[in-house]
């Protein structure tokens, strides 16, 4: 029994980021197997569709959705526990993969950045969609490459950053409770009423697992950029989310262009707060955002290859 419980934790996430980059889920395994990520969404849509009844008071509804988070965080950590437990070094490795989104995440934007670049607003309004939550029909061309970028900053945290920084943390369990409060924050944390106290407690639980990685997010888009430091500390903190700001406003630094803004969202405008100064993003700082976001991944497998000369057995 080795003296760490998680031996050569940054060596195993090196390798599965490797993995993942190479092959990422291919569409024709999806068809077959559906991603895991599609199993915890149905079991957080069964709870909330059971357990959050609008007739129930706002506390009744919060300590109901704390219970959810509980459910969905055990049910994870088991999962990932049992892998590790029977499936051995290899197992973990290979399921390591399904936590990370580096390949699909630049798969989805550079199928963005392909039309803009081409003159072809149509598609690309079409394909932005998949990725964000606003209204494309409304997006010139600077508005669909100024949402691609966002998304591309944001979800580095979010699909790359935090599941590296949980998987090595804490293994298979972590990286499995990590995306599952990410998935659960996605469907059921938000402000509307009815979802206010019900999901309020896997919004703040995303805020907490978020909190270090966004902040290493900034920081590795900054580095890989060649700037964006002054913009990130300046600005991170204006964005709604205490964590989205950070790699949002380091790329925009980086970029020299700004983000944020106004926005329209089922057909009501939203008045987002500016991060960054200067220009208005086009498809080239699309393209640009890419090449930082490769850069930025590169340089964390270089800390993970680090990491594991310095691991503690």
């Amino acid at each position: 029994m080795p003296a760490n419980p998680w031996p050569n934790g940054p060596w195993i996430v090196l390798a599965a980021a490797a993995l993942e980059a190479a092959v990422g889920y291919p569409n024709a395994f999806h068809r077959r197997l559906p991603h895991p990520v599609v199993w915890i969404g149905g079991l957080i849509s069964a709870l909330e569709a059971g357990l959050n009844h609008s007739g129930f008071s706002q506390i009744t509804r919060r300590l109901l959705g704390v219970a959810t988070v509980a459910i969905i965080v055990g049910v994870s950590a088991m999962a990932g526990w049992l892998v590790t437990r029977l499936g051995g070094l290899w197992a973990v490795v290979v399921v390591g993969t399904l936590g990370l989104a580096q390949r699909s995440l630049f798969d989805h934007v550079r199928a963005v950045a392909k039309p803009l670049a081409a003159g072809d607003l149509d598609s690309a309004r079409i394909t932005v969609g998949h990725i964000v939550g606003r209204d494309v029909a409304r997006l010139n061309e600077s508005d669909v490459a100024t949402a691609a970028i966002e998304s591309l900053a944001e979800s580095f945290c979010d699909g790359v950053v935090a599941p590296m920084f949980w998987f090595v943390v804490a293994g298979l369990p972590g990286l499995f409770v990590y995306k599952a409060v990410n998935t659960a924050d996605s469907l059921i944390g938000h402000r509307e009423p009815r979802w206010r106290a019900f999901g309020w407690a896997s919004a703040r639980f995303d805020d907490l697992l978020n909190l270090i990685p966004a902040r290493l997010a900034g920081v590795v888009i900054a580095v890989a950029g060649g700037g964006g430091w002054r913009i990130m500390l300046r600005d991170a903190s204006k964005h709604a989310s205490p964590n989205a700001g950070w790699p949002e406003a380091a790329m925009a630094g980086a970029l020299g262009v700004q983000l944020g803004g106004p926005a329209w969202y089922d057909g009501v405008l939203s008045q987002r707060p500016v991060l960054g100064e200067g220009r208005q993003a086009t498809p080239a700082d699309l393209t640009r955002a890419l090449r930082i976001y490769l850069l930025s991944c590169g340089l964390l497998w270089l800390m993970l290859a680090e990491g594991g000369l310095l691991w503690p057995r």
